[in-house]
């Protein structure tokens, strides 16, 4: 028989749309709301989580009046037993069938019949009354989340909480949180572990060059390791533009954009950026049956000047050079004002340097292969920090991405061959790419509905979920949320879930740092955790190097045994 805790209390009432009710038998002080519990009762294990406590009395007059100062202790404190007491309301998620009891001849029948333990399943019935309520153990934990990485541990009795990779790669998820909550040291975790398990290839846009290389903590002053650091070749940090550096250290190689990559909806993105008018649209539309994918180029090359020419009475006339935006925007029946405020306006993509006519390497073509050969991609921006930046070459480098997985998923199933390698894109700062008015112009909205089953899926970080478009919010699987303060970022986050009332207080009480709350597709049911700490431990766990190699990096990281 498994072991159990002791009963902290009983079932007294409550319907499975509602949550339940139990009577504690223990202390207010040694439950705690998030607590994960069960509940054992005819052959049937029940799976749940505390979600409220409430002080309750047989007759108010005893919880209003002190009785110590009138009636000896003894008497008073057998009083307050029989008079008082603490409910708790459970939000009941699972149910699983554990048979008869065991060493019966009907437990026998039943092990015959079901050989391994029946999988918990979604709960369709609830426990009858005065069933046993128990704080869960480590074997009930392991039965619910059977992962194989720990994401955190249960904050009672800190038993691990795991997370299945291969499940939780099969969907988009987020990563949320009020701005300090730890979202970067989750992230970072999180990013090891997959890199660790091999469930998929990862390419992360970090805007903030915080995820490659060594970094040193905001808050805490302290060196921080990087992915490449810990892993080596397997991850290959890129850097923006020729011959930027990120953090004076050279990346693997450098991002150069060709100028024929470049389509009028990729401009189109950057309205908000570029302040572009209405008549852009029909300007790049003309641009591109002109010039097709030169269009970039030849109207780069294009001038504003005119020409002042003498006709035969001698008047001066002007009109626009040969070479000129107006001139080109008359041949093709283009208001010339409006093209010479879009070249105006595109000078700040003109004179980008990682844009080249042609550049030295297919650089998008090597982060491809190496996505394709299972190696992981970090693209730190270095100097190129403006939304501008960020927008544009996330935006451009994911939807080439996109479409080359759409055309490896129609020939693996047209003509068999190599599955496709499963691809994890990860986004700061969600909300800007995302947002009701980008979203419909980005191929990350197009991902979140529609990539999944192209082996693509998203891993968006963010501080406001509420600013990401609610048709994209609902295509998360998993949700790990931290610490959110507004009311709205609560509501999105857990727009979609069946008992969100009830877990809006879970989240909204949850420790500022090293706590989270498990959503979602990748979990079998909500539960807040104390996240994992990103220290020596869980450095020497993800990284393959020799015990004395993984002491040499973290002494010259500066952390010791103490840290």
């Amino acid at each position: 028989m498994q072991p159990q805790n002791p009963a902290i209390g009983y079932v007294i009432g409550g319907s499975l749309k509602a949550g339940l009710r139990a009577r504690l038998t223990v202390p207010s002080q040694e439950v705690q709301e998030g607590a994960f519990v069960v509940i054992t009762e005819a052959g049937w294990k029940f799976y749940g989580l505390v979600t409220d406590l409430e002080l309750g009395a047989t007759d108010p007059r005893f919880a209003s009046e002190q009785a110590a100062g009138r009636l000896r202790p003894a008497l008073a404190q057998a009083l307050r037993r029989q008079t008082l007491y603490t409910d708790i309301a459970i939000l009941p998620q699972l149910m699983q069938d554990i048979g008869p009891e065991e060493g019966t001849p009907a437990y026998r029948q039943w092990r015959q019949e079901h050989p391994e333990d029946p999988r918990p399943q979604p709960i369709k019935t609830v426990p009858p009354h005065h069933a046993p309520v128990r704080l869960a153990t480590g074997v009930d934990v392991e039965a619910i989340f059977r992962g194989d990485f720990i994401i955190g541990y249960t904050r009672e009795q800190g038993h691990p909480i795991k997370l299945d990779l291969r499940h939780f790669v099969q969907r988009s998820a987020g990563i949320f949180g009020a701005t300090g909550t730890g979202k970067s040291f989750l992230t970072r975790i999180l990013l090891a572990g997959l890199i660790r398990h091999d469930e998929a290839s990862v390419l992360v846009l970090d805007m903030h060059n915080e995820y490659g290389l060594d970094d040193v903590a905001s808050d805490t002053k302290q060196k921080v390791r990087g992915l490449k650091t810990c892993f080596g070749s397997r991850v290959q940090v890129v850097g923006l533009g020729p011959g930027t550096s990120i953090r004076e250290q050279q990346p693997d190689f450098h991002l150069v954009i060709p100028a024929s990559s470049i389509r009028p909806e990729d401009i189109l993105m950057l309205r908000r950026e570029l302040n572009l008018t209405d008549t852009a649209g029909t300007v790049l539309a003309a641009l591109w049956r002109d010039f097709n994918a030169q269009w970039f180029t030849r109207f780069k090359a294009m001038n504003t000047l005119t020409v002042t020419e003498t006709d035969e009475n001698g008047r001066e006339k002007t009109r626009p050079h040969p070479k000129s935006v107006a001139a080109w925007a008359q041949s093709v029946n283009v208001h010339p004002k409006a093209a010479e405020a879009l070249h105006s306006k595109l000078r700040h993509l003109f004179d980008k340097p990682y844009i080249q006519e042609t550049p030295p390497a297919d650089t998008v073509g090597q982060i491809v292969q190496a996505l394709q050969a299972k190696k992981h991609v970090v693209l730190s921006f270095g100097p190129y920090e403006s939304d501008l930046d960020y927008l544009f070459v996330s935006n451009l480098l994911t939807r080439q991405l996109r479409q080359r997985w759409e055309t490896l998923t129609n020939r693996y199933r047209t003509h068999g061959g190599d599955e496709p390698r499963h691809l994890i894109i990860v986004v700061e700062e969600a909300h800007k790419l995302l947002n009701r008015e980008m979203a419909a112009q980005t191929a990350f909205a197009t991902i979140a509905r529609e990539l999944r089953k192209y082996y693509v899926t998203l891993l968006i970080i963010d501080q406001r979920p509420s600013q990401i478009y609610d048709e994209v919010l609902s295509q998360l699987g998993t949700r790990i949320c931290g610490w959110l303060g507004d009311d709205s970022d609560i509501s999105a986050v857990l727009s979609g879930l069946a008992g969100r009332e009830t877990l809006r207080g879970l989240l909204s009480r949850l420790q500022p740092k090293e706590e989270v709350l498990l959503l979602g597709w990748g979990v079998p049911l909500p539960l807040p955790v104390r996240s994992r700490r990103y220290d020596q431990d869980f450095f020497r766990e993800m990284c393959k190097a020799s015990r004395r190699e993984t002491d040499r990096l973290l002494q010259e990281l500066g952390w010791d045994e103490e840290d």
